[in-house]
Parts: structure tokens; sequence; C-alpha cells
């Protein structure tokens, strides 16, 4: 590395000129987290990791608070916080186990199948709830979306040459696991938590007002397979469309710079290191040059050795 590569600041595993920057930065993500937890519930064996191993109910809150700050880090922080976040998911994960009630089968959280699936399911989450409501991407900028992901993958545990690189390889996928699929009581759970968490009395007024609207419009949202799976109905594709662009027309009229406050500022972090030039927004994923490449990307950068965990993946800006 010369010199002046070495005094130019980390852009971090992704870095502005990706399809991830800018999309992340998008208030939309938080409906999308919500219905990633929905999808996620439905793998039995995922799901009892997560209730096996914590006070669901009280624990739910930090959980979503714990991934939406590990997404915020490894998209907008330096290449040493995201590998240190992924770093610390896999210590935690090699460490914790779920039992089967049916067959009395041990076993560990980190197996590839279920990170696999949790995987699949927020990526296939961001890209739904993102495009559905009007977030503008191509078809090939939703494909270099989730190649990117693959440096996510990796940092969770998983070997990137074994995770879908594009939308049509992520529906394949579903299409594969869609057997193994179920909502049993975890998922239950999950679900009742989701329409009714439990907030301090002077929370329950906007539980009631947004809350439940939010978690309703996450939950429409998922594929008719998921409602048919939670026994629960939801209103047609097109009018879930509607609600959703009209969700986000909402929410995008709120300056970015006052959404960006709240916690834990992994945005304005990335500005204050790399230049207000780097300011995610969705224009700049507009026009012939938004994207200067498509998919296999992560797999032409790869670096190091070969093999699961190992060398780096990254999309450098």
């Amino acid at each position: 590395m010369d010199d002046a590569a070495a005094l130019r600041p980390d852009p971090g595993l992704f870095g502005p000129r990706s399809v991830t920057w800018q999309m992340h930065g998008d208030p939309m993500m938080w409906i999308a987290g919500i219905r990633a937890l929905y999808l996620q519930a439905l793998h039995p064996r995922a799901v009892r990791g997560v209730t096996q191993n914590s006070d669901f109910r009280r624990g739910a809150w930090g959980r979503l608070m714990r991934t939406a700050s590990f997404v915020g880090t490894i998209t907008y922080g330096t290449t040493d916080a995201a590998e240190q976040a992924g770093a610390r998911v896999r210590r935690i994960h090699r460490v914790i186990e779920a039992t089967d009630p049916d067959t009395g089968e041990t076993y560990g959280v980190d197996e590839p199948e279920l990170l696999l699936w949790v995987h699949c399911a927020e990526v296939d989450s961001y890209l739904q709830v993102q495009r559905r409501s009007g977030f503008p991407l191509t078809d090939a900028q939703a494909d270099r979306y989730v190649d990117e992901h693959r440096t996510g993958a990796r940092l969770v545990g998983l070997d990137p040459q074994r995770v879908p690189a594009t939308t049509a390889e992520l529906a394949a996928y579903f299409d594969r696991v869609r057997p193994d699929l179920a909502a049993g009581a975890e998922a239950a759970d999950v679900d009742d938590f989701l329409r009714s968490p439990p907030v301090r009395p002077w929370l329950v007024p906007a539980r009631a007002l947004v809350w439940r609207r939010v978690a309703a419009l996450a939950y429409q949202s998922l594929p008719p397979y998921a409602h048919e799976l939670y026994g629960r109905p939801a209103p047609p594709p097109a009018t879930v469309d509607r609600r959703l662009r009209a969700t986000g027309a909402v929410l995008r009229a709120i300056p970015d710079r006052l959404r960006w406050q709240l916690p834990p500022g992994h945005i304005l972090g990335a500005m204050a290191r790399l230049g207000p030039g780097s300011r995610p927004a969705a224009y700049k994923l507009r026009g012939p040059a938004a994207i200067l490449d498509g998919p296999g990307r992560a797999q032409r950068q790869q670096r190091g050795t070969t093999g699961a965990g190992s060398g780096r993946w990254r999309t450098p800006g």
C-alpha cells in the first residue's frame, strides 16, 4: 500500500459506491427488519436458537436493536469495526445450542443451514420492502445488492461461495427450503410479540397508534406462503404495495439529518470520516454510471486463502 492510499479514510466493507450504502440509509429498513423477524421465525430449528436461549418477550427489543447496530456497523463502519462485529457474532453463536423437542437432538445455532436461512431472510426482506415501497433499484442493482451481502455472510461464518449471489439464486433458495418451514409454537410467540410488544404504560397509546400499523405492514409484505403458515390472511399484494409506497413517502419526508440523529449514529459517523459526499441517497443509484459492475464483484475481490470464513470478501467504495 502506498502512502497516499494509507492516508485515505477507510470506506469500510461496502463503501459509498455500493448499493448497500445507499439503500441502508433509507427509513423503510426498519419495516424490512421486522419483516425479517417474521420470516426467520418460520424456520423451526433457527427460531429455537433464539427462544431457548433467551427470554424472547423481555429481550426482543434489545435483539432488534443489536441487529440494527450490527447492520449499521458492517455497512457504514470501518473495515476493522465490521470485522470485529462479525467476530463477536461468531463467538456468541459457537457456544449457543438448541434442542429439538420432538427428537431430543441438540444442535449448534452456527450450523451453516441455519446461518444461511437467517442471512437470506434478512436480504430478501430488505430488498422486497425497499423495492415495493418505491426505492429506485433496477434489476441489475438488486442483483448487485444480493451479491454484496455475501460479504456480510462471511462475517457471520458462512462460505460466500455457497450463498446466493443474485435475486434468481435467492428465489431458488427459498423454493428449496420451503418444505422445512412451519409456524410452530415459537413462531406464534414471535407473532404475538410483534403484534403487541410489552411497553411502558405511557407508551401504550403509541403502540396502538404506530407500532401495530408498522408491524401489520411488515407482516403483510411477507410472501403468501408465510401468511398461510401463520394462519392469518393479508390484503392482495397490490394493496400492500400501495401501503408500502405511502408509508415510504411519509418516512422519507422526514429530514435525513433528523432521522440519522437517532442512536447509534452510524451514518453520521461515516460522513464525518469520509466527507459529505458519502451521504447515502437514493438518487445516486440513478443514471448509467451509478453501478459500475454486476454480480460476482465480491467473488472477484476475494483475497487470501479460500474456504469458509477465510480470505477477505469486500466491495470497496
